[in-house]
């Protein structure tokens, strides 16, 4: 199962988000949404629950005639939920197994594997309540900030300040049971991954392939040049 944040009012993006949703603009020739559905079908996710919120009829058209991964829609239209609180709305239908989640944009270029699959199979429930799929801050395309974690050996993630190796790409698997007792409707996701790693219970793996970063307006257009220097 994976929970798609398709939500946002991609403020860093106007005015192309005026009028089209982040995550219907394309990139190369393909949305960013259906890069993040195209993975996950290779990945074998069957079902992904996309929360729409801005401009949200495009998204549902764009959606509509999609078979696989399943689509259900999370109707955020009258109030925006932030990503933890998306997550709480929907999870009567997420189970009781960690489910991914994903944002919308940014994505991998010539992967040599699935990092989705990378991320499953280091996932240790014994010892983790989330996993994060990580890429370097040097060297990816669309970073403009100085890194989000380090490393241990071990494989947990380190925060600590000052610039750091590697960027937060999006994407994760995380256990339902973390927001079980939240009682709030609109709450931010990034203070839960702090109290897992606190917990040194926060991990990370390192993403195979080119990541790109597709945040603003600028970052469109260096993600196509990148993806068609890596194409010669």
């Amino acid at each position: 199962m994976a929970m798609v944040f398709a939500a946002g009012l991609g403020t860093r993006m106007r005015p192309i988000t005026d009028r089209t949703p982040k995550p219907l603009v394309s990139v190369a020739g393909r949305t960013l949404i259906d890069r993040a559905l195209d993975d996950f079908v290779g990945a074998g996710v069957e079902t992904a629950i996309v929360n729409v919120h801005h401009l949200a009829d495009q998204i549902e058209a764009h959606l509509q005639d999609r078979r696989a991964p399943r689509i259900v829609i999370s109707d955020e239209r009258v109030k925006l939920l932030d990503q933890g609180g998306g997550i709480r709305k929907v999870l009567p239908l997420l189970g009781d197994d960690p489910f991914y989640i994903c944002n919308t944009d940014a994505f991998w270029y010539d992967s040599p594997q699935s990092n989705l699959v990378a991320l499953a199979r280091a996932w240790d429930a014994s010892e983790m309540d989330a996993a994060l799929l990580l890429s370097p801050t040097q060297g990816s395309v669309g970073v403009d900030w100085d890194g989000d974690f380090d490393l241990s050996p071990e494989g947990r993630i380190i925060r600590r300040a000052g610039p750091k190796p590697y960027v937060y790409s999006g994407v994760g698997l995380i256990k339902p049971q973390l927001f079980s007792q939240e009682t709030q409707d609109v709450f931010k996701l990034a203070p839960f991954f702090f109290e897992a790693a606190e917990k040194g219970r926060l991990f990370g793996v390192v993403a195979q392939g080119l990541w790109l970063h597709v945040g603003t307006v600028a970052a469109i257009e260096d993600a196509e040049k990148a993806i068609a220097a890596a194409r010669r």
